[in-house]
């Protein structure tokens, strides 16, 4: 598995419209971006630090992914994001090295980005995603 970088880092929010003046007026960081993935019953805000990204996640339905996160364990850190090349080969990998899959197969996350999701259980309690921009050329410096 060739992983570049750290691509973002999830954290559920009750509201992203309360959750961005921490990010912008105290830690100086710009909101780039505000998405919603209905598939994923969430709304998305995106910020950059360097290379990687913070994603706040809100939920758009209680039943959704995040709405459970946050019901059961509260806002805080989601998940972890790792840029990969190869997706569809890098959760063949991990699956024959005894990982256990969310996503058996990439799909359409948010900022046009190629995703799956690794299992906690398989990963030290760490929801992993893996992301794969399919738009990236060799001279693009970010994934």
């Amino acid at each position: 598995m060739k992983v570049t970088h750290i691509e973002h880092l999830g954290i559920a929010v009750n509201s992203i419209e309360e959750a961005l003046p921490f990010y912008e007026n105290i830690l100086g960081l710009k909101c780039y971006a505000v998405e919603e993935v209905a598939d994923q019953k969430v709304k998305t805000a995106f910020l950059q630090v360097g290379q990687t990204k913070i994603e706040l996640l809100e939920s758009t339905d209680p039943e959704g992914a995040v709405g459970k996160f946050i019901e059961k364990r509260g806002e805080g850190i989601h998940h972890l994001a790792f840029a990969v090349e190869g997706l569809a080969d890098a959760l063949k990998e991990a699956e024959e090295k005894g990982i256990r899959l969310i996503d058996a197969n990439p799909r359409k996350g948010a900022e046009g980005l190629n995703i799956a999701f690794l299992h906690p259980k398989s990963t030290i309690g760490v929801l992993t995603e893996l992301c794969e921009n399919p738009n990236k050329t060799s001279e693009s410096p970010c994934c």
